[in-house]
């Protein structure tokens, strides 16, 4: 486990998961030359998505990703919400899941946190509940999208296109849960 890690080390670590996660669903990354809010560009083709990335931490069966930047002071530690202009999602890494989730512009400004649920609780209770799995970052960029093509291998090893496996397994999401 890597408890050690400064701040700026786990937000560059978060950063690279996001990006290393994004390529392999075949999404265009591009990261900003200047001084933005966002950590990078996502390519949803015809869409591009500003992207603030952060590191997810654990807190029993719960993940929390906060929505916020914080800088020192001279009067201590400044906490500044996103606005709606300067980012269009958060992501998160999770070292422990060893996943990264998409949050959505609603959930990612003029907000201090989200958790997401990675399990039931006790008492079962679901109504209002983020799930961490319909947040992982594939799970959303596939409700944007589509169904993004799987690759398979062919008998004679020759990777190939494939739909889901198995065949009809993406979920569909909640009924009236929504992205971007």
């Amino acid at each position: 486990m890597l408890s050690v890690l400064t701040t700026d080390q786990k937000g560059v670590i978060a950063e690279q998961a996001v990006a290393f996660e994004a390529a392999k669903l075949d999404i265009g990354v591009f990261f900003p030359l200047g001084d933005e809010r966002y950590d990078l560009i996502l390519d949803l083709r015809p869409r591009l998505l500003r992207v603030q990335c952060k590191w997810a931490w654990k807190r029993g069966e719960v993940l929390v990703i906060r929505t916020r930047r914080s800088r020192r002071s001279g009067e201590g530690l400044i906490h500044r919400k996103y606005l709606p202009h300067e980012i269009d999602a958060i992501a998160g890494y999770s070292e422990d899941t060893g996943k990264c989730y998409l949050l959505p512009h609603e959930m990612s400004v003029n907000r201090a946190a989200v958790q997401l649920r990675l399990s039931p609780s006790r008492n079962n209770h679901s109504i209002g509940v983020n799930w961490a799995q319909d947040y992982e970052l594939g799970a959303t960029i596939e409700r944007l999208h589509g169904p993004i093509a799987q690759l398979g291998e062919r008998l004679n090893g020759i990777q190939k296109a494939a739909g889901s496996s198995p065949a009809g397994s993406i979920r569909k999401p909640r009924e009236g849960f929504s992205l971007f």
